[in-house]
């Protein structure tokens, strides 16, 4: 599809998002409408979007300050291609801590995008996977894909979230894997720091999870079940801190955001995670030293509090049962200690 009143280039454009606006949706310029649905967009690409003509709302393009109403068909084209075109080995190093013929588990640090998508056309776990597979003497065409065209791909874990990932490199194992997520029978067991003294020493969170009907960015519990697809976490208080409290999520299913949205839901916002609030301080005193407090460790753990550290399932080959584990990263571990060294004196 191309631009109608592109004269300068003939340069084929892909259409990377399409949404239909809500039949409650509120006129809303088309540029804030599209930030509050694609990940990883900056208002400025979206307006050079708007300014190339490549911003279609009803099959006809609109500018930036088009205002976006219910039923609206909005789309957007880019030069660039869809991430499954872009799929390009990089030399990035992978802290793979166990490999076979059938599998490799990889301990993915925080920061890192595990497939690439919009915004994020590089540098992401599976560029670093590609490489890895052919300088191991293997093919990329060898790897399974899975339905989003994502070789290898289990499962996985978001940007600012650390940890275990298990990546099938054989049809087989691709299958016997993707059946024990779907079965319920994975171990996945997450660390994370969240605001407030939680009240019981351990729970379950249940409450289907959904895209937020108003921020596209973000999932949404619908306790009733009307939405979304259902969703189970169990958790246990490792440690409190006063203000904050180290907790065990173990998923029962793996949805987006799950541990995330839970949760928020519960009361129980995870530290500094910008998308649900919890980079605000949402517990605690109005002391200046507090807010300093809390501000500096931001600093120490500039994400969202939160890593899969122990995975485990039952080989798709050997049929042994696999556990690994992994360390709670620097970031965290500092974070957890200052906290520790506050509530001792407060």
């Amino acid at each position: 599809m191309q631009s109608d009143d592109s004269n300068e280039t003939d340069e084929e454009l892909y259409e990377h998002h399409s949404f239909v606006a809500a039949k409650g949706q509120e006129p809303l310029r088309v540029d804030k409408f599209l930030m509050n649905f694609i990940e990883y967009a900056t208002r400025n690409k979206i307006q050079q979007s708007a300014k190339a003509g490549n911003i279609w709302v009803n099959g006809a393009i609109v500018k930036q300050n088009y205002k976006v109403k219910p039923g609206d068909e909005v789309k957007v084209l880019l030069e660039h291609p869809p991430h499954e075109f872009l799929l390009v080995p990089e030399d990035i190093p992978l802290d793979i801590i166990y490999e076979d013929d059938a599998l490799l588990v990889v301990n993915k640090p925080a920061g890192m995008v595990v497939h690439p998508g919009h915004g994020n056309y590089s540098g992401t776990l599976i560029n670093g996977l590609l490489f890895h597979i052919e300088n191991s003497g293997g093919k990329r065409e060898d790897l399974p894909n899975n339905s989003n065209e994502r070789p290898g791909l289990v499962h996985r874990i978001d940007k600012d979230t650390s940890g275990l990932l298990v990546v099938a490199k054989t049809e087989t194992a691709m299958t016997h894997l993707a059946k024990q997520f779907f079965d319920k029978t994975s171990e996945r067991e997450y660390v994370a720091l969240v605001w407030g003294d939680v009240k019981d020493d351990s729970g379950t969170v249940e409450g289907n999870i959904a895209r937020h009907p108003k921020n596209r960015l973000q999932m949404h519990v619908f306790p009733d079940g009307d939405e979304g697809k259902e969703a189970v976490t169990h958790y246990k208080v490792l440690e409190r801190l006063g203000y904050v409290t180290i907790v065990s999520c173990k998923l029962e299913t793996g949805r987006t955001h799950q541990i995330r949205v839970h949760m928020q839901y519960i009361g129980h916002t995870l530290f500094n995670d910008e998308r649900y609030g919890g980079e605000r301080i949402l517990k605690g005193t109005t002391f200046t030293k507090y807010k300093q407090f809390v501000d500096n460790a931001f600093k120490i753990l500039p994400r969202q509090a939160l890593h899969a550290k122990t995975l485990g399932f039952v080989h798709p080959v050997s049929g042994e049962m696999m556990r690994f584990n992994s360390e709670i990263p620097k970031d965290m571990a500092d974070c957890f200690e200052k906290w520790r060294e506050y509530a001792k004196h407060r």
